[in-house]
């Protein structure tokens, strides 16, 4: 049993507000995943620019480290255990490849023009308040709580998972057939960090998308290729996604305005929004692609 929770703001004027928003709906979770938690915020980004968020323990010494060794200007921003790289867009893959030569021990969360990607073991309002989730700020953000029942508690297996660029998922369920997944993708030169079979579902939404589908159409595609009962909320870098398996046993609730759409595994963590007693709540129907974007 987890917890999900994911927040698209229509109104530009609510983007301030995002982190504490999303922090709120966070911690009513907490009862459906006390083991870790994570989120990914979707905040202001550069075209020419790539963010990595990472976790290890000298960030300032492995921003400067890679900054001599690419020769470039690398910015850090600190939040607790993790940290914000910025540098030129042009120097992701040699980025990449600098952390797997050079700083293994390096866990990159996410990459991307936009998202910001923290995780953590502990209790959902603990980990907000580690890494200021209150006070950012973003156009959408999607989180989780976990309750850690086939696998250990650790930071790497918490969610959100990313594998594709300003792309990320949050999973409730279990799939029955992640290791055959798992064993395609990695022939079609895909890497995993950890046995969660929710990094296995990202990675497929990645492959596809790599392919030329759209989210909606990977999302689509996993109907028929991912065996199991699960609810996903995904985030790229223009909006987010909402799919449950054709059975969907697990629960799922959605509240939609003119200023945002929510969804939560628990209406109760939805109460706390503004103008929530005005807007069409709703449960997604069984294997029924939801999906907004702001272009």
């Amino acid at each position: 049993m987890c917890g999900i929770v994911g927040l698209f703001l229509k109104d530009r004027t609510l983007e301030p507000k995002l982190g504490s928003l999303l922090a709120g709906m966070l911690e009513v979770m907490t009862d459906r995943g006390p083991d870790s938690a994570g989120f990914a915020v979707y905040g202001d980004g550069a075209a020419a620019q790539v963010k990595f968020t990472i976790r290890c323990a000298d960030a300032g010494g492995v921003a400067e480290a890679l900054g001599t060794a690419l020769g470039v200007d690398v910015s850090t921003t600190i939040h607790d255990t993790h940290a914000v790289l910025t540098l030129g867009a042009e120097h992701e893959a040699a980025a990449r490849a600098w952390f797997r030569a050079e700083r293994p021990d390096v866990a990159v969360n996410g990459a991307g023009r936009r998202i910001e990607l923290y995780k953590e073991v502990g209790l959902p309002a603990d980990v907000s308040q580690r890494f200021g989730l209150e006070s950012m700020a973003g156009s959408h953000g999607i989180g989780h709580t976990r309750m850690a029942t086939e696998s250990a508690v650790t930071t790497a297996g918490a969610h959100p998972f990313s594998t594709g660029m300003d792309q990320c998922l949050v999973h409730n369920g279990s799939l029955s057939n992640h290791a055959s997944l798992r064993r395609m993708l990695v022939k079609q030169g895909m890497t995993f960090e950890t046995d969660n079979d929710s990094e296995v579902a990202a990675g497929y939404l990645s492959w596809k998308m790599r392919g030329g589908a759209t989210l909606a159409e990977a999302l689509e595609a996993g109907l028929a290729d991912l065996d199991g009962f699960y609810t996903f909320v995904v985030g790229t870098e223009n909006g987010f996604a909402v799919v449950r398996d054709p059975i969907s046993c697990k629960p799922a609730v959605m509240a939609e305005t003119d200023e945002y759409v929510a969804f939560a595994s628990e209406y109760r963590a939805l109460a706390g929004l503004p103008g929530v007693e005005r807007a069409r709540v709703f449960e997604p129907e069984p294997a029924r692609v939801y999906a907004w974007e702001r272009h």
